[in-house]
């Protein structure tokens, strides 16, 4: 058991960091059970596909909110506590869901397991907050290793096990583990936090959107990995639409296991962070929107060649990995009792620019094909390297392979 707690010393036991990264992986997974089962749920549950189709805007729409209402509560309250409680109520969310009787209840229970399964976002800057200074990089990228994973992972789970029971079967064993996980974590979880101040709820969201005008490093930030991941989404959402037709013409399952080759660049994650912990964090950053932009020419050659198109998502996915590892090394070092708001503020502008890339990359396979959707998955890539540039300009204070802004949010917004 004494391998699962913190080190006496500071720093993160190889076992804690792991329970971290499997919790954040298991809370995010569950916003996706429901992508490669549509059909079968509308069908069961007598709905058509355009309302089954809601229950992937409801997930979106209920981790945004989640986002936004809920992850800045780590620098308010105790954060074992607020961790262990958002992953039981998902636990009794994907309950609901496993034994929905109708589409309605399944929406409702989908969109509040997506609320509540931010707690994947709480878990990482709390992550961050145990680690030894000099090991934040590493623990960081791990933990994000775990979370992309089950991203990744959790549409070939889904399908694997409707197979053996049916849809529900994924929602039974995802209520199982995250109830197991919540257990887990508020066993070995130390306190943490929880003095809260004289701050009040509408004070602290108030003072999240304020990180944006008082850091700089966190606009910089916010708007690199927005526009990565508005890259990463044009690949992945029109990857389907290219693989289902010549020459390719691929069924749904064998798309679906395309997508263990991302858990290639999850991989990845840890390597960017020990690179950062040394120092180059600035580079691993550079390098990693150069590489998404070179990835894009392989990705064009894959509209007939699976090698290339392996090539390119492997590449993409390992340049995404790094910039967003690197981004967070950045800005959870700016201030430490801050860390879930910024988080917060961080994390919203990723998934907005998520959501970006997604809608522009339906629209614009229909209107210009796979060369269409490479040049805007380009063109965004292109838009990292330049706010990188621009951030090197501008940002001049460095401390110990970490850019800082020493722009600080004055005591009467934090107070609030």
């Amino acid at each position: 058991m004494t391998a699962m707690r913190p080190h006496t010393d500071g720093g993160l036991s190889r076992g804690l960091l792991l329970l971290m990264s499997a919790a954040t992986g298991l809370a995010v997974a569950g916003n996706y059970f429901a992508q490669p089962l549509l059909d079968l749920i509308g069908r069961e549950l007598g709905i058509g596909p355009s309302r089954a189709a809601l229950l992937v805007t409801a997930a979106q729409a209920g981790y945004a909110l989640g986002l936004i209402l809920l992850v800045p509560l780590g620098d308010l309250v105790e954060r074992r506590r607020l961790a262990v409680s958002l992953y039981a109520a998902t636990a009794v969310f994907l309950l609901v869901s496993a034994t929905a009787t109708n589409g309605t209840v399944l929406l409702a229970s989908t969109a509040l397991t997506a609320l509540t399964s931010v707690g994947a976002q709480v878990v990482v800057p709390f992550a961050a907050t145990l680690a030894a200074p000099a090991e934040r990089g590493r623990v960081v990228g791990t933990v994000m290793t775990g979370l992309m994973l089950g991203l990744l992972l959790a549409r070939t789970a889904s399908g694997a096990l409707s197979g053996l029971g049916g849809w529900r079967t994924v929602y039974w064993v995802g209520a199982v583990l995250m109830a197991l996980m919540a257990v887990l974590l508020r066993t070995f979880l130390p306190r943490l936090g929880g003095d809260g101040g004289r701050r009040s709820y509408l004070g602290l969201l108030r003072s999240t959107v304020a990180m944006f005008r008082y850091e700089p490093l966190l606009r910089w930030r916010a708007g690199i990995c927005a526009l990565s991941l508005a890259s990463f989404s044009v690949l992945w959402t029109a990857l389907t639409f290219l693989l289902v037709r010549p020459p390719y013409g691929w069924s749904e399952s064998a798309i679906g296991l395309f997508g263990l080759v991302g858990a290639v660049g999850a991989l990845t994650a840890t390597v960017a962070g020990r690179l950062a912990d040394r120092g180059w964090v600035q580079i691993v950053t550079g390098a990693g929107t150069v590489l998404l932009v070179a990835s894009w020419a392989e990705i064009a050659a894959g509209e007939r060649s699976p090698v290339w198109l392996l090539v390119g998502v492997i590449v993409l996915d390992l340049a995404h990995q790094a910039v967003l590892n690197s981004s967070q090394n950045v800005l959870y070092a700016l201030r430490p009792e801050a860390r879930n708001r910024i988080n917060s503020a961080f994390m919203t502008s990723l998934f907005v620019g998520g959501a970006v890339g997604s809608a522009l990359a339906s629209v614009v396979w229909v209107h210009g094909g796979w060369t269409g959707v490479c040049v805007l998955g380009a063109t965004l890539s292109a838009g990292t390297v330049v706010l990188w540039v621009l951030e090197r300009i501008t940002v001049k204070r460095a401390a110990p392979g970490i850019v800082r802004d020493l722009v600080r949010i004055p005591a009467t917004t934090e107070g609030e």
